[in-house]
């Protein structure tokens, strides 16, 4: 039995498909059709809802995919759909009165992408209304009336305080993990279960892959693997920390982490996804594991009572393969902090600027002193069929002075370190080309030369 709040009254659905998402529950059995499936994998955002779950003496909103959310991930809190608006809001309003629908099959998740910006959603303070609107696609009208939409209904206060009691009253039914420790124990008695944290992969291998999970656990509302700790030294993340959640603390280690997570698919995206997840579903072309490689990240696994820490970068052994023992589960990251006088790099390459996925994905940290390369690490993802370091491109920087001539050698090295395959992103001698110039970019700019 799932449980959880529509518009206020209380929702009991049967779980017995653990995979069922919350895009068919809304149209076939609540008959909400207002929320539309038009991918079916997380990209287009005319399916977006807003998921509210207790924060303190409040609700913490975000907007995400109903169509590769499954059901089970609903308990024990609060959703909103586009009925829920009433068709009155200021934000359907201005949409209509500066014509921002034609067909209007988008046009529901667009109004509630505007809709949770206007109540200050998750991952929406301070953010532009072209990177909240960014996940979502029209294929009619243009941009231009949807974007005045947003601008004309700035973040107004709510109350919540109805919801906030009633999500108090409500009693999950599900069952979901309560604890790190309970989350433990249930995959050593069940090593055969199947985690799932933002469900933004593993909702297409059930939408587009048509597979059975089998036994799942769902563990994106563990509070203790959602912990962000800051300190002099470090960022530690929880494995269950979302992308919008993390971008912030990320982007104090460097800006461009904060770039790279910006650019981490849609705004829905980033609300599910997870910092854990994205390493441990270990796709060569996730986009944080190259950046965390070259920035010296280690990983901690978990098994029981049991914990193991290693260099991320040895987290992953071959495609689809990383070192994960039966039962065991990633419990944090944590990221030293780069030194002040280091030069940080990380770069995404991709055919679209927005919700698109990396051609290639390259990160560098480096340190020179007196002009000559004293410590070089270097990662990408897009390249091999795991994130890699470029071992011969460090060869060939360390210890070198930091000239045209050097980064040349360390250019022609990368063939060395990575043999990439063609795909529809990019061919194999685009990518090779594509990373040895990111590598001669950084000669280009002037705060590359950094004394210690």
């Amino acid at each position: 039995m799932i449980r959880f709040l529509l518009d206020g009254e209380v929702i009991e659905a049967e779980a017995s498909d653990p995979t069922a998402t919350v895009l068919d529950y809304l149209r076939y059995t609540l008959r909400r059709t207002g929320t539309k499936e038009g991918c079916a994998e997380g990209d287009c955002g005319a399916c977006t809802v807003l998921v509210g779950a207790l924060d303190g003496d409040a609700v913490k909103w975000r907007a995400v995919n109903a169509c590769i959310l499954f059901l089970p991930m609903l308990d024990g809190k609060a959703l909103k759909t586009v009925e829920s608006l009433g068709g009155a809001h200021p934000v359907q309003r201005a949409m209509a009165d500066g014509h921002g629908s034609q067909c209007g099959f988008c046009t529901p998740g667009f109004v509630m992408s505007l809709y949770g910006r206007s109540i200050g959603a998750l991952g929406t303070e301070g953010t532009p209304v072209k990177d909240v609107i960014a996940g979502n696609l029209c294929r009619c009208t243009g941009y231009g009336p949807i974007l005045d939409a947003g601008e004309a209904n700035p973040r107004q206060p709510t109350d919540d305080s109805e919801t906030v009691a009633a999500l108090r009253a409500l009693q999950p039914a599900y069952g979901h993990p309560a604890s790190a420790d309970e989350l433990a124990d249930r995959l050593v008695a069940h090593p055969e279960t199947r985690i799932v944290a933002g469900a933004t992969d593993v909702g297409l291998w059930v939408t587009k892959g048509l597979q059975d999970l089998g036994p799942t656990v769902f563990i994106g509302d563990i509070a203790d693997l959602r912990q962000i700790e800051e300190d002099a030294d470090s960022l530690t993340l929880g494995a269950a920390v979302r992308y919008s959640e993390a971008k912030e603390a990320l982007a104090r280690l460097h800006p461009d982490l904060g770039e790279l997570v910006r650019r981490i698919g849609g705004l829905q995206v980033r609300n599910a996804g997870t910092i854990g997840g994205n390493i441990a579903n270990g796709s060569p072309i996730g986009d944080m594991p190259p950046a965390l490689i070259a920035l010296g990240a280690e990983l901690v696994l978990r098994k029981g009572g049991e914990r193991r820490t290693m260099p991320l970068e040895n987290f992953f052994l071959a495609y689809g393969k990383q070192d994960l023992r039966p039962s065991e589960f990633v419990e944090s990251v944590r990221i030293p902090r780069p030194a002040a006088a280091a030069m940080i790099r990380i770069v995404k390459l991709s055919k679209r600027f927005d919700s698109d996925i990396s051609a290639l994905c390259g990160a560098f940290a480096l340190r020179v002193e007196g002009g000559v390369v004293a410590a070089a690490r270097i990662a990408f993802g897009g390249m091999a069929a795991i994130p890699a370091r470029a071992p011969a491109c460090e060869a060939a920087l360390t210890g070198k002075p930091w000239s045209e001539e050097t980064i040349g050698a360390a250019a022609a090295a990368l063939a060395q370190d990575y043999r990439p395959l063609s795909d529809l992103r990019g061919s194999a001698a685009y990518r090779l080309a594509a990373a040895a110039n990111l590598l001669r970019a950084l000669l280009l700019e002037p705060e590359s030369l950094t004394d210690a």
